[in-house]
């Protein structure tokens, strides 16, 4: 009989709001735990077992010099490797650094910032090393997130819809707020996942999923300006926490590069 796979579950500059997704799963990772050895997981449990891991799910960004390195060893010892949530996907809300002098912060913040090691930036896990797959979120579904880990161990692509928040307005028969009321939206550039939450209060997307495949954002900018929002504005939208996230990165600077 073969050893179970094994799940290895790794925090870097984040929350951890990601890991606790994968706890409220709660008797679907009972289930889980039934077929797999879960050999790190430090929310979960002291114990950790050495590699190599069949998977790794990595939450957080990369922000020192010592997790610059550390994330090369996990991947080394992982035969797939999986980003979890905004930050380890798009940088996070950290990533708004990147904007400004973070030695600016270090002053600000810390009494004695010489003793401070940080990288100038922020920046998602795929900066630094392959990964496999990325699953958005702020924090993800764990819904997503057990299909991922069911999609892996058993050796098969990932389905998460690839589909725009719009999508799931429509699914639960959301009107959409931009159209009706003129009210400022990502849904129609954002990965679905949420379930369109926001929209289905009367409050915009806040683009919590991060960019969805191919998305137009120069044209949802551009309804937007005709909206009345002003450049200042949109560049905010697009800086938040999945500012590092490519296409929101090209939209946010697209419309002036001063810092925020």
């Amino acid at each position: 009989m073969t050893d179970k796979p094994k799940l290895a579950v790794w925090k870097f500059a984040s929350c951890d709001g990601c890991q606790l997704s994968l706890l409220d799963c709660e008797d679907e990772l009972l289930a889980v735990a039934d077929h797999i050895t879960i050999a790190n997981f430090p929310e979960a449990s002291r114990a950790v077992l050495d590699g190599p891991y069949d998977l790794s799910l990595v939450e957080g960004s990369i922000t020192t010099p010592h997790d610059r390195d550390r994330i090369q060893e996990v991947r080394r010892q992982s035969k797939f490797l999986v980003t979890i949530g905004a930050c380890a996907t798009a940088g996070g809300i950290q990533a708004l650094r990147n904007f400004t002098d973070v030695r600016e912060f270090m002053d600000i913040v810390y009494a004695s910032p010489e003793y401070i090691s940080t990288l100038d930036t922020s920046t998602p896990i795929s900066a630094h090393v392959n990964v496999d797959f990325e699953l958005r979120g702020c924090p993800i579904n764990k819904n997503q997130l057990l299909e991922v880990i069911n999609a892996f161990l058993n050796e098969r692509k990932p389905n998460v819809s690839p589909n725009s928040v719009c999508i799931e307005c429509k699914k639960r028969g959301t009107v959409c707020i931009m159209v009706a009321h003129g009210t400022h939206c990502m849904g129609p550039v954002t990965q679905a996942g949420c379930g369109a939450i926001c929209p289905a209060y009367n409050r915009g997307c806040y683009g919590c999923y991060g960019p969805m495949e191919t998305p137009n954002t120069s044209s949802l900018a551009a309804w937007m300006h005709d909206l009345g929002v002003s450049a200042d504005e949109l560049r905010r939208m697009f800086r938040t926490y999945n500012s590092e996230a490519p296409e929101f990165r090209h939209e946010g600077d697209r419309h002036g590069r001063e810092n925020i």
